[in-house]
């Protein structure tokens, strides 16, 4: 049952090992209504470049500036610098170094060749893409997280060209906070450009911002929609729309703690989802009780959010008959980010099969994740966990599939693929591996 805005939404399963089909349904999953209206915007970027990004950025993102650079300025940067705290910048350096850390010790070797039968050799080339855009969003907010997330793997991976795009604030500038990640990450090209007419400006190319092969980073609802209509020009990268959790609790867990973590992704803003996932009536009632003292204390547009979420038809308390059924409805719904606080989670962590992230135990809230601990925080969402796993230095890198066979070795695999070929009817195949061939090297002596 579930229970008016401004009390928990409260799903007493606990007769039943049904799941019902509601609680799985994200905000992002139907984007009809999206997908009609990114058209004319996607359209006037193809066919007024810069001119439109500064007309949306008036529209959408309320710039009042009179004058924007689309391209953030060397001054702006060396402004951020002086301006913000220098806590935050302290801040940001520890997340960069553990991020980096993580992503280099991730990234793949250039090439690895096997033996598969002797004197052939089979393997691959990872390789580096030429360029892709990182999108850092910030209707709801700042993101430098998101920032360091998206840039510092490509820096890893050695992508030729990894721009930024993120929306400007109504001074036309880019927050200070993302503008020193970029210094400290390395990133050269920030662009003033958000939402689905940020996606079409580096699918399309303008005057300004450069076209890209690939585009990665979490958006709202405009910019899925925009990615999957540009999807036929760009590389969308992985879906990752708006944030959603899990905190996977069992018995031994005070409930107090559940909820002060069930709080992390629901204040994202009303189109986020999160549930506490219990089987103990105990941890879901204690941590029903314990949420509106955390809403006091986050402020009221945060509490605001975190209430539409937690009050409304995508998040709240789901009370299982037993913990296999939680976790059951943990692999159904394939969260971004799944938190088990359990007695012996990581016991819990082998049951689990379909999750953007796992973080264990009651020392790893999810804010660890997000900012510091240095696994990538961009994440699969709307159940895409269960063939997708989260950004990584792969995504900024492609395999090269590597052949090399020997004189030696040619024969027996020459023998069997000339067979392969007949069968499925390609005459061309089987005489390119015919005596023909054979009688051409010989003639040559190799």
């Amino acid at each position: 049952m579930s229970a008016p805005f401004h009390a928990v939404t409260f799903h007493d399963l606990s007769d039943s090992t049904d799941l019902p089909p509601a609680l799985f349904q994200r905000t992002e999953a139907d984007l009809s209504f999206f997908i009609e209206r990114v058209a004319p915007i996607i359209e006037a970027v193809r066919t007024e470049g810069d001119a439109a990004l500064q007309r949306f950025a008036r529209d959408f993102d309320a710039v009042t500036a009179p004058e924007m650079s689309i391209m953030a300025e060397d001054s702006e940067f060396a402004t951020a610098f002086e301006r913000l705290d220098p806590q935050v910048i302290e801040a940001i350096r520890f997340s960069v170094e553990n991020i980096r850390a993580f992503h280099e010790a991730q990234k793949p070797e250039d090439m690895w060749m096997k033996e598969i039968r002797p004197g052939a050799f089979a393997g691959d080339r990872h390789v580096p893409i030429d360029s892709v855009a990182c999108y850092v969003p910030r209707g709801k907010g700042s993101f430098p997280s998101v920032f360091l997330m998206t840039t510092i793997p490509a820096v890893v991976a050695g992508v030729k060209r990894a721009i930024v795009i993120t929306p400007p604030g109504p001074d036309g500038k880019v927050d200070d906070a993302t503008l020193v990640a970029a210094r400290l990450v390395g990133i050269t090209e920030v662009y003033k450009c958000g939402g689905a007419q940020g996606v079409a400006a580096v699918a399309f190319g303008t005057e300004t911002v450069p076209k890209c092969l690939k585009i990665v980073g979490p958006g709202s609802p405009w910019v899925v929609a925009a990615k999957r209509q540009l999807s036929n020009l760009i590389d969308p990268g992985i879906p990752a729309g708006p944030s959603e959790s899990l905190i996977l609790a069992d018995d031994s867990v005070d409930g107090a703690l559940a909820a002060l973590d069930l709080i992390i992704e629901s204040e994202h803003g009303p189109d986020s989802s999160a549930y506490l996932v219990t089987n103990s009536r105990r941890v879901a009632e204690e941590a029903i009780a314990a949420l509106p003292g955390y809403w006091a204390q986050i402020g009221e547009k945060r509490a605001g959010f975190s209430q539409a979420v937690l009050c409304g038809t995508h998040g709240g308390v789901v009370l299982t008959p037993d913990f296999d059924t939680a976790v059951e409805f943990v692999n159904q719904y394939a969260p971004e980010h799944l938190e088990i606080l359990a007695e012996e989670p990581m016991a819990v962590m082998g049951k689990i099969r379909n999750a953007g992230e796992i973080l264990l135990g009651n020392y790893t809230p999810i804010t660890l994740g997000n900012f510091v601990l240095g696994p990538n925080a961009v994440l699969p969402t709307n159940g895409a966990a269960k063939t997708v796993g989260p950004l990584s230095v792969f995504d900024y890198m492609k395999r090269i599939s590597i052949g090399y066979v020997t004189r030696e070795g040619y024969a027996p695999l020459a023998e069997k693929a000339h067979a392969f070929a007949l069968y499925e009817g390609f005459p061309g195949h089987a005489l390119a591996v015919s005596a023909v061939r054979t009688e051409i090297l010989n003639k040559k002596g190799q």
